[in-house]
């Protein structure tokens, strides 16, 4: 493979509003978006793909939000990790999404890297993927031809493919706060203790009446050709009762949802073993995050 220390010779196009990159990208053919560029850059200069023309999303206001409204979170989608991590709103009200984002590489790297980035890269090892699943997140696609809302786990269609139309950008997550004493975790599994990708990487979030599981959500990344849920091991626990034998009997089956690969990281047998394991861990630490310690 040849390594470009310089990425190849491109148009460098930067719209100055939505509106203006919206027609411009509905006029070209041979493009990439560029917000933070920490992967697209890196593509380029190993040749992964090549491209004539680049369109620099990162300064478009229209992008670069982060609202707090009654019910919902809405986040631009050139809002940096790091602008994430320092807001107390996603801390206080989505940890599952701060710890994700916390785990993710250096500084500086999320003050340049993007929430929207990381989705339309579309790494089935995307950290934020996990928690915006079990967040229920959704994601607003546009074009010149108007907006779109998709659910988030309808984005990813397989390794570095997504549902975006070749003239749409995604321009928005919304995330709906989870109703009544959610409680969430997030666990990453890397071959590092920081600053790692993830060999596995598990959400969760969980509602408990009465010592009873209301509602169980579940989520991996690293495990399939997409991020996945869990929903063998969630419908195994909603109507049981809270209890150390019930969540280790459901967790056993993330293997039903998941199909590990063999890679530099990790292989397929050591990313099953894991994935039960991290499942039981990361629905304890949900029940623990509300003062709830299974029995």
């Amino acid at each position: 493979m040849v390594i470009y220390y310089l990425i190849p010779k491109v148009n460098y196009l930067r719209p100055k509003t939505k509106e203006e990159c919206l027609k411009l990208i509905n006029e070209l053919r041979d493009f990439k978006v560029l917000a933070g560029g920490t992967d697209l850059v890196v593509d380029l200069k190993i040749g992964r793909f090549r491209v004539k023309n680049l369109v620099d999303i990162s300064r478009l206001p229209e992008l670069r939000f982060i609202k707090n409204e009654e019910r919902q979170l809405r986040i631009g989608a050139c809002v940096t990790l790091q602008e994430l991590l320092e807001s107390k709103v996603v801390k206080e009200k989505l940890p599952v999404l701060y710890e994700a984002i916390d785990s993710m590489a250096s500084w500086q790297i999320r003050n340049l890297a993007t929430i929207g980035g990381n989705l339309c890269n579309a790494s089935p090892a995307a950290d934020t993927a996990p928690p915006l699943y079990v967040l229920n997140a959704k994601l607003v696609l546009e074009s010149v031809n108007g907006a779109r809302v998709v659910n988030v786990e309808e984005f990813f269609l397989g390794p570095r493919k997504t549902a975006l139309k070749p003239n749409e950008i995604l321009t928005e997550i919304i995330i709906p706060y989870p109703q009544g004493k959610a409680g969430m975790k997030f666990i990453k599994l890397g071959r590092r203790t920081s600053f790692t990708l993830s060999v596995v990487a598990v959400a969760a979030l969980v509602n408990v009446e009465d010592r009873v599981f209301k509602d169980v959500r579940i989520a991996l990344n690293s495990v399939a050709p997409t991020p996945v849920r869990a929903r063998s091991v969630e419908s195994r626990l909603v109507g049981k009762e809270v209890s150390l034998s019930n969540i280790y009997e459901a967790s056993k089956y993330v293997l039903n949802d998941i199909k590990p690969i063999s890679d530099v990281r990790a292989s397929a047998e050591y990313r099953r073993e894991m994935s039960i394991v991290l499942t039981k861990d990361a629905i304890i630490g949900a029940l623990n995050s509300i003062g709830i310690t299974p029995s």
